[in-house]
């Protein structure tokens, strides 16, 4: 897609850099999908990416009374609750481990102390104990790009708290990833455009993808955001990726969510990049409307920037 002048531009301006990826590492369902998306593009940028587990604190769980653990929380049940506790996470890093080894990424938990030409992509792993959410969308702040795994909450409800908290306070920009692995990724990238703040930022922050992309289309739904969608294109025309417009007619019970998943459908997109909004109340401004629905693919890769 890009020409051999404009590529080089855009590795001189630094816009297709991902120098550090976290990569959340929950233990649940989800996280073997992550922890490999997170290798592959690792590996294609030449990446650091830490992988995150966040141990849960019986503290945070069990009722309190007189300053003290309830006597609900005493004996065998703390005793299983840790115990089950380190079982996960030591169950969750030999996960990791393995997929690190699987893909030939080299452990290096400690930044190189001096500059190197060309960096080759490399892992390590981190544990904390506390609120996971929370933990989560602090750590990433400190990295250029965090990947999650689409678990059975983000599928089923309207909002996921570590896909939510991390998207509102890291300053970050979070791939979503399916369960399985896919055959491709960020060959075919459909961008859903609506003009707002969120989907300039999401577009951003998928440059380098959109740079190594054979194809990338940008998708209008209904004729309000036609207009800005030029703008769109020849804002990328300028960093020397041409990418094609699809403008898709509303239909009375089509859902936008349904529209921009179809089209991405049509056009093979492995990957499709959105800002994070939706309707009021607060527990659904990022999972509620096109957001939620498009959460739902399970076989598609969604970038999201809020």
């Amino acid at each position: 897609m890009l020409s051999f002048v404009s590529r080089l531009n855009l590795e001189w301006s630094g816009a297709v850099s991902i120098s550090t990826i976290l990569v959340g590492a929950s233990g649940g369902s989800s996280s073997n999908g992550a922890i490999d998306l997170a290798c592959r593009i690792a590996l294609r940028f030449g990446s650091h990416f830490e992988g995150f587990h966040v141990k849960a604190d019986p503290r945070d769980l069990v009722p309190f009374s007189d300053g003290g653990i309830s006597m609900a929380a005493s004996g065998d049940f703390f005793d299983k609750f840790v115990a089950d506790v380190d079982s996960l996470a030591a169950k969750t890093r030999t996960s990791f481990q393995s997929a690190v080894e699987r893909h030939g990424v080299a452990w290096e938990p400690e930044p190189p102390s001096a500059p190197t030409p060309k960096a080759a992509a490399s892992a390590a792993w981190r544990e904390e104990k506390g609120n996971g959410p929370a933990l989560l969308a602090r750590r990433a702040r400190f990295f250029d790009l965090v990947v999650l795994g689409r678990s059975d909450r983000v599928v089923d409800q309207p909002h996921s708290d570590a896909v939510e908290q991390t998207l509102l306070h890291s300053g970050r920009s979070v791939i979503l990833a399916p369960a399985e692995a896919q055959p491709e990724f960020g060959a075919s990238i459909v961008i859903g455009w609506n003009g707002s703040p969120e989907a300039v930022r999401a577009m951003t922050a998928a440059l380098p993808f959109l740079a190594h992309a054979r194809q990338a289309v940008v998708v209008t739904i209904g004729d309000k955001h036609v207009e800005s969608a030029g703008s769109a294109l020849e804002y990328l025309g300028w960093r020397g990726i041409n990418a094609k417009r699809r403008h898709v007619s509303t239909l009375a019970g089509v859902s936008p969510g349904e529209h921009l998943l179809a089209s991405a459908r049509d056009v093979g997109a492995d990957l499709l990049v959105m800002g994070a909004y939706g309707r009021t109340p607060w527990r659904e401004t990022l999972f509620g409307g096109a957001t939620h629905d498009v959460a739902k693919a399970s076989l598609l890769s969604l970038l999201l920037s809020h």
